[in-house]
Parts: structure tokens; C-alpha cells; sequence
């Protein structure tokens, strides 16, 4: 009987899992505790083993794709050759032998351009499924551009009858990726077009006979070296969260052959790999930087810490990702500031600061990737230091002759121009007049 296997709880709070690799391919033979994938949470990367005996028939979901915990992602066959990987048979989508069913009727939504010179957005992640009843500003989908990651809303109230394209396609801009209808589908679609568009002989199953497994299993399917959906790392939260606190570029792993997804010790064989030349180095980030008088700081903290005990860090923090939310026009989405003390040896992480009160704010006892660098250089004689392109927008201050000095750094192109100087300009005007932030 043929055993289903379903995305683990992993955390207690956990709702979806990453499926980092699969280490098993359609028609491999599987015994129980052998390990059939690796999964990221919020919280690590761990490996998930099979509980039955038998050949892997059938994955439902993809290297790269978040899949929500008790979703069936592969079938475990008591004989090889059962189904074809990624051809599985779910409501919303269309039978293989039958005509596909027509298109929906309702509004459609495309694919929008979240950028001047963009032309296709990865779908990261669908937040409605077929049938869901949406409002017009619930959010539909996340959408990768070259620059970030957006939230798309669905713009119209109804039902999401249609879904034209699936997590980690590439869709280009102006296509029609979702219908939504006014009254609810009797049946919802899901199109699965690009897994036959794209599918290559060797991964198909024969319709040889099953009791020769060497002629009816496909192609084992190997973990490539480069990243499963466009420019996308798979590597765990703390090795994500190290690379950004060193500097370090896990894509150069990519680069240079080794296979995903990464770990802590990845690291050291990362610090091996030879640097870029220094013509591309020259120009691997981008730099603004404002100045401006400290008066309006010191005399908002001497009023704050009448009131109760802070931490420059912590208010810092707040209104740099407050910053950067705006700027990036991301309310909804967990964000999370690495904040150091470098000459102290402190090292601190807040999430969500700006959400909070200023005197209420907690060091993160989480271990997710950081949205942002902050760093306190004030009260030494550092103004400034660069150590290599950091991985995500790095902010440092410092103080000089009763001044701020601020210094925004980011990877070349990870920020529209009029996002980077909208985020010092709106750091420098809280530092000035903190009171604004709390209005």
C-alpha cells in the first residue's frame, strides 16, 4: 500500500517548511531511516527520513519551494515505476489524460512590473489557493525582482478560480497569473504548464514494464550546484545570518561548484574560495552617506531614560528598519536588525523593533537572516570602515564634533537609487528629531 509523505512540524510554530534537496530521486529504492530530504525552517535545516519501505514514486514539490506542514510531498510505492515525479492528480489541477478545463471568468491578474527595468518577477510564494475567498488588499502573492522581494495584493474582492503559474516560475511582466471571480468557482483551476513544458525526456517514467525497475525508473535526479529558481542560495538561517555578519558572498559557493544547500561549516571552505578581481570588487556596492546634528538625539534620550532604561542599539535599530519598511513599502513582512558594537565585541538581534515601544524593545532569541547590519561606531575615532560588499543593507554611524555621521552600504544594485538615499535621508531626520518617529 503505497505510504504518502507529508511536510513535518519541525517547530512548534512552524507552518511551512523549505525543501532545501531531495536525496532521493523518483524510482530510487527507499528504506525506513534512510534520508530522504533536507528542510529549512525558521530555525535550521534539518533531514527528514523515511517511514516506509519501498520506491520513492512520486515528489509533489520542488527544490526551492515552501510547503505548507501536513501537505503531501512525495508517495512511497511498494513498487517501482508507480507515478511520474511532479505528475500527481489534485483537485485543482487538470487529469493528464483529459482536455485541460476551460479558462475561468473574473478579473485577472497579471504579473506587475515592481521595477523600471524589469521584465519577468519570480513567484515566490502563493498566499490564497484555488476557491479562497480574497478581499481586494489581502495579499495574493510574493513576487523576486533583481532588487527584493515584494508583496502583491489581489485587487479585486471574489474568489481565486485560476492560478496560471506556480512557486518559483518565472513569470514575465504584464502575463495573466490568477483569475479572481465574483462568485465561487464549482471547480478552481491550477495550471501546472511549466512542469510539462519543461520537463526533459530522462525525467519521465517509461511505460515499460514495472517488474523491471532498471528500465521503468528515471533518471536520478542530482542536486545542482547552482541554485534551483534563478539567483536563489539554499543555505540554512545561522549560515546565512555568519555569511552577512563576515562579508561573505555564499553565492561564490555557487560559483565555484560546490552543491546546495550550505552550512555554518561551509564557511571556512567559503573563506578558501579565491576573491573576485578587483575591478569587480571596485564596484560590488553602493554608498550614500548623510551628516547631522546629535543636539536632538541627546536631549530626546536624556527624556527617554527618565522615563526608563534604553539602549542606543536598540532605538537605532527601530528606526533603521522603520527605514528601511518604508522604503521598500513591506508592512506586513517580518523584519529583522543585526546590530553590533564592533569595537565592544557586541553583537545583538532585534526583530520587528519598530513595532514596539522604544523602552520595550527585546534582543531576538531567534536565529533568522537579518534584513539589515546596523553598526554603533560612536564614542570612538572610527568614522568609517568598509570590509568587502555586505549581503544585505549595512548601516553605520558614528559621531564627530557634535554630529552623526551615517553611512549606508548595500550590494550593487540590491536597492533602487531613490530607495537607498530615501533610507538615509529618513534615518538622518529621526536621528535629528527622534520625535518624528514616534508620531
Amino acid at each position: 500500500m503505497p505510504h504518502e509523505v507529508i511536510m513535518p512540524a519541525l517547530g512548534m510554530a512552524q507552518e511551512t517548511g523549505l525543501i532545501l534537496a531531495w536525496r532521493k530521486a523518483p524510482g530510487d529504492a527507499v528504506k525506513i531511516g534512510d534520508v530522504l530530504m533536507e528542510v529549512e525552517t525558521d530555525k535550521a535545516a534539518m533531514e527528514v527520513e523515511a517511514q516506509a519501505e519501498g520506491y520513492l514514486a512520486d515528489i509533489r514539490a520542488r527544490e526551492g519551494e515552501n510547503v505548507p506542514v501536513g501537505n503531501v510531498i512525495a508517495v512511497i510505492a511498494d513498487e517501482p515505476g508507480a507515478v511520474a515525479a511532479g505528475e500527481e492528480a489534485t483537485p485543482a489541477d487538470a487529469p493528464s489524460d483529459e482536455q485541460p478545463p476551460a479558462q475561468q471568468d473574473g478579473n485577472e491578474v497579471i504579473m506587475p512590473a515592481l521595477g523600471m527595468a524589469q521584465d519577468t518577477g519570480l513567484l515566490v510564494a502563493w498566499h490564497k489557493q484555488p476557491g479562497d475567498a480574497v478581499a481586494a488588499d489581502d495579499v495574493l502573492l510574493e513576487v523576486e525582482t533583481d532588487k527584493s522581494v515584494m508583496e502583491v495584493q489581489a485587487g479585486h474582492d471574489g474568489y481565486v478560480a485560476e492560478l496560471r503559474a506556480e512557486a518559483g516560475e518565472n513569470v514575465p511582466v504584464g502575463d495573466v497569473i490568477a483569475v479572481i471571480s465574483a462568485e465561487k468557482p464549482e471547480v478552481p483551476v491550477k495550471r501546472n504548464t511549466s512542469k510539462k513544458k519543461d520537463a526533459k525526456p530522462e525525467q519521465q517514467v517509461t511505460s515499460a514494464s514495472p517488474k523491471n525497475p532498471e528500465t521503468s525508473r528515471p533518471a536520478p535526479k542530482r542536486a545542482a550546484s547552482q541554485p534551483p529558481t534563478g539567483d536563489r542560495i539554499l543555505a540554512s538561517p545561522k549560515a546565512k545570518r555568519l555569511a552577512a555578519e563576515r562579508g561573505l558572498d555564499l553565492a561564490r559557493l555557487a560559483t565555484d561548484g560546490h552543491r546546495q544547500p550550505y552550512h555554518v561549516a561551509d564557511l571556512d571552505r567559503l573563506s578558501a574560495v579565491p576573491a573576485q578581481p578587483s575591478t569587480a570588487t571596485a564596484n560590488a556596492f553602493d554608498h550614500v552617506e548623510a551628516r547631522v546634528d546629535r543636539s536632538g538625539y541627546d536631549a530626546f534620550r536624556l527624556w527617554l531614560a527618565g522615563e526608563s532604561q534604553i539602549d542606543d542599539l536598540a532605538v537605532w535599530s527601530a528606526f533603521a528598519i522603520a527605514t528601511l519598511r518604508a522604503a521598500i513599502q513591506s508592512e506586513s513582512r517580518r523584519m529583522v536588525a543585526q546590530a553590533h558594537r564592533p569595537l565592544r565585541r557586541q553583537s545583538v538581534r532585534f526583530c520587528d523593533p519598530d513595532l514596539s515601544g522604544l523602552s520595550a524593545i527585546e534582543a531576538s532569541q531567534d536565529d533568522p537572516a537579518p534584513d539589515l547590519i546596523l553598526r554603533d561606531l560612536t564614542g570612538s575615532a572610527v568614522t568609517k570602515a568598509h570590509f568587502g560588499a555586505p549581503a544585505v543593507p549595512a548601516i553605520s554611524i558614528s559621531d564627530s564634533n557634535g554630529t552623526f555621521e551615517i553611512t549606508l552600504e548595500s550590494p550593487a544594485g540590491m536597492l533602487e537609487p531613490e530607495t537607498a538615499l530615501a533610507i538615509v535621508h529618513e534615518m538622518a531626520v529621526r536621528l535629528e528629531e527622534p520625535l518624528r518617529h514616534l508620531l
